[in-house]
């Protein structure tokens, strides 16, 4: 019986296709933006459009008020803020508040520092850093401001005590999250190498951390900050001297409102130079040149 003869599958006619002459593309980089998207594009541009509709609508309202007593105008401040850095009284101020509060800051990050230490080392240090945060996170620093009084008298002593307070809980509850984040391959990469204890936090948690570590120094600043200020104005002189606080308690006695407005752009400046141009650049040098935050 002879094998059936299949027929060949039918060959399809090979043909060309020219492509389509390419089209003239312009990349992002290239491309002429609108003015007004290149503004929508740029931060510090948007910002000071801000800073000028509000700098605007003070001095709208100060105007429309017309009582320098209750609302001086954004130029009458602007006089005496220049006028007490030429005399050289609300740079004063401000050393003295800046040395109170490098002071508080770095006793209470070394406190966060230990303390969290502990926790992540041992059981007991856990139950303690649980404990403590529990007990006095909630509690406000100017609520302490009697008991320093008491305790440390009037005087730096007092500001110390509430500028660890403020500091000390926030930066240690970040940084402790920050630590039991850490993979735990990371961890037992640490272990194989011999790192135990304090080499251990310092070379491997810290590092890896880094992100909520810096998270909870920007919080421990900015409450230290307003609590430095806040306590100045209760009973911030010692021995006739006294930070920008007391410079604006003072001058609200004598009835100055524009040294007062004065007193707090700077809080304000202080405030905005340190957040920008420190932890930004901390930030910038750090976590995100080493890929740890996108």
């Amino acid at each position: 019986m002879s094998t059936p003869h299949l027929a060949a599958p039918p060959v399809r006619p090979e043909y060309e296709v020219e492509p389509a002459a390419p089209a003239d593309i312009q990349y992002q980089s290239e491309v002429k933006l609108p003015l007004a998207r290149r503004i929508a594009d740029t931060s510090w541009l948007r910002k000071t459009l801000i800073a000028l509709v509000l700098i605007g609508i003070w001095e709208i309202a100060a105007r429309f008020v017309d009582n320098d007593l209750l609302l001086p105008t954004f130029s009458a401040t602007a006089v005496a803020f220049v006028q007490g850095i030429i005399s050289g009284e609300l740079i004063d101020k401000v050393a003295i508040s800046m040395s109170v509060l490098l002071r508080g800051y770095l006793l209470g990050a070394a406190l966060a520092f230990v303390l969290t230490s502990l926790a992540v080392s041992t059981r007991i240090g856990r139950d303690i850093l649980s404990m403590l945060t529990a007990m006095f996170n909630p509690l406000p620093s100017i609520a302490l401001l009697p008991l320093a009084l008491l305790w440390f008298g009037l005087g730096t002593g007092s500001l110390l005590f509430v500028l660890v307070h403020s500091v000390l809980w926030p930066l240690a509850l970040n940084t402790y999250s920050g630590f039991q984040a850490v993979p735990s391959t990371l961890r037992m990469t640490g272990r194989n190498y011999g790192l135990t204890g304090l080499r251990h936090v310092v070379l491997i948690l810290v590092p890896a951390a880094l992100p909520s570590i810096l998270a909870g120094l920007r919080v421990g600043w900015a409450f230290a900050w307003r609590t430095l200020i806040a306590a100045e104005l209760v009973f911030g002189a010692s021995s006739g001297k006294g930070g920008l606080g007391w410079y604006i308690f003072q001058n609200r006695n004598e009835l100055y409102t524009d040294r007062v407005f004065a007193g707090l752009a700077a809080v304000i400046v202080i405030g905005l130079v340190v957040e920008h141009l420190v932890f930004d650049t901390v930030e910038r040098v750090t976590v995100r040149r080493w890929g740890v935050q996108n």
